[in-house]
């Protein structure tokens, strides 16, 4: 998929592949869930949280991954080891299909990015 232009979260699933939009959609709800007093917006054609006015959380389906970005190196470091066996850009957890997206995983991260605040790469 190529940048979204769309200028909300809802107009961004709505434009998402139907294989996607599920787990897009779940992933969106555990945001909203558990990064309750952060905002929700998008950015670089992303829906990313941010809490004072800085990203922490984003996530995107690209043309050969859904992606899940980390924006803490904090996080990157107190989940090494669950983010050992998966595929990890410098700040970016790729999921190659719908089906193989951690979602435990991702409601871990979450919640410790809830829990404290940390530096923004």
């Amino acid at each position: 998929m190529p940048r979204s232009a769309a200028s909300t979260v809802d107009e961004y699933l709505s434009e998402l592949p139907d294989d996607r939009r599920p787990v897009m959609t779940e992933i969106r709800d555990l945001c909203r869930e558990i990064l309750a007093d952060f905002r929700e917006d998008m950015q670089y054609g992303m829906p990313v949280y941010e809490r004072d006015g800085a990203a922490e959380i984003a996530f995107a389906s690209q043309k050969q991954y859904i992606s899940f970005y980390l924006m803490r190196s904090d996080l990157r470091e107190t989940f090494s080891e669950q983010l050992a066996g998966h595929d990890m850009g410098k700040g970016c957890l790729r999921f190659r299909r719908a089906g193989t997206v951690d979602l435990a995983l991702l409601r871990a991260i979450l919640e410790a990015t809830a829990a404290q605040r940390g530096t923004i790469c």
